[in-house]
């Protein structure tokens, strides 16, 4: 059986927009991992009647409802007894929960006082399967009640989250005979619109195991996902389907089940025993920061130079002054010399050399925002894409280091790195 769900944030504050509701992100996103069908988020206010009202809505378009927020100890914190009377359940008092309570607060609070409103978390929906909190107080549940699953779950983020992975997800699997499992598919060098196109037939004609495509910056993901009473009967039922995406789809898959594209770079060049040195003009060392996020990098990832100014390029990396006035800072020639004068300073294998124009105005040549020039070089030779980014500042520098390390991937696996 598929389940559908719907997830409802409760806090004025959300409707208010002081803060972001993550949870309900945090919520759908573990529930597609699971093969659980999110089809509705609901935001309501601390409010009894119109936190009614939609539960009695989502009681009519879901199997699973999930609550968020609204289980703490103040008066707003009215979830649970709504929810109860809602699905004509009576709250307990759970002396187990208070004790947690006045552990927490003895042990983890250094004994504050504890008031006595405290002690409303401890009353719970009578029958539930209750839901420890690792971090706070306030406990959440879970129970059946006319074929249909009502889960409570706190609203701060850290505790939401973790009572999540602990709890409610396994508590929702045990509701189903069958196993739900994933192979996520990292793609670059190919728009979302593009790769669907490519795969609609297929998708169109899938039920088990399901194909979905989402969008991430500037690269896309697959994810493909099978129902089955194993993992090994799962993997048997997506190899074919993984096979076949990965002949339509070819060199622009740079990992299957992999992290990023970084985490990808850095195991290549340990694998092939190269070091990397990079020079980066309009990325502003976000090239070397994505490179030293990935743990052991420094074995292959030498340094990096950070040559914004134009007379940095000269004095720092020694390109030609020459070549600069004559073709531009922002040009193929500048950014092949930035490769391989920063690969001569650091003594490496491989140098990136990045340079061209973030915006958001045209530089003196003429040249418009976007204009971005990638370069390798190597003992084999040099190579540079020109490219024209879009969509601002921040969204120019991801695309440009993402293109940077995609050509790292296709040299050291032996494709081309430049069309």
């Amino acid at each position: 059986m598929t389940y559908t769900a719907e997830i409802i944030g409760v806090g004025t504050e959300l409707l208010l927009g002081n803060i972001t509701n993550t949870d309900a992100q945090d919520v759908s996103k573990a529930l597609s991992e699971i093969g659980v069908n999110v089809y509705f988020h609901t935001v309501v206010d601390d409010n009894p009647e119109r936190l009614k009202q939609a539960v009695a809505i989502a009681r009519g378009r879901a199997d699973i409802i999930i609550t968020t927020g609204g289980l703490g100890p103040t008066c707003d914190d009215l979830t649970k007894q709504t929810l109860a009377e809602a699905f004509g359940k009576q709250l307990v008092f759970s002396e187990d929960e208070a004790q947690k309570i006045r552990d927490f607060f003895e042990k983890r609070l250094h004994n504050m006082e504890m008031t006595e409103n405290n002690f409303q978390q401890a009353y719970l929906p009578e029958g539930c399967t209750i839901f420890d909190n690792g971090i706070g107080t306030a406990p959440g549940c879970a129970f059946e009640s006319d074929g249909k699953h009502v889960l409570m779950l706190p609203g701060p983020p850290r505790e939401c989250r973790d009572m999540l992975v602990k709890c409610a997800v396994p508590y929702l699997k045990n509701l189903s005979d069958q196993e739900i499992h994933s192979h996520n598919i990292h793609i670059f060098g190919m728009g979302e619109s593009a790769v669907e196109a490519r795969l609609r037939d297929m998708m169109n004609a899938m039920e088990n195991p399901t194909l979905a495509p989402y969008a991430k910056d500037s690269e896309v993901q697959l994810r493909l996902t099978a129902k089955a009473k194993s993992k090994a009967e799962a993997d048997s039922m997506m190899a074919p389907v993984l096979e076949k995406i990965q002949g339509i789809l070819g060199d622009i898959i740079y990992g299957i089940d992999t992290e990023t594209l970084e985490n990808t770079v850095v195991g290549l060049l340990k694998e092939n025993s190269k070091t990397l040195a990079t020079a980066e003009s309009c990325t502003g060392g976000l090239l070397s920061k994505r490179l030293t996020d990935i743990a052991g990098a420094s074995k292959v990832f030498i340094g990096g130079m950070v040559t914004y100014a134009t007379e940095s390029k000269t004095s720092l990396l020694g390109v030609d002054a020459g070549l600069i006035r004559e073709k531009g800072v922002a040009s193929r020639e500048v950014a092949e010399q930035m490769a391989i004068m920063v690969r001569r300073r650091f003594s490496t294998d491989l140098g990136v050399g990045i340079t061209g124009i973030t915006g958001p105005d045209s530089d003196e040549s003429g040249r418009e925002p976007g204009t971005v020039f990638v370069a390798l070089a190597s003992d084999d030779g040099v190579w540079c894409r020109s490219l024209s980014l879009a969509f601002g500042r921040d969204r120019v520098r991801i695309a440009a280091s993402s293109h940077a390390l995609d050509m790292i991937r296709r040299y050291l696996t032996g494709l081309p790195v430049t069309d």
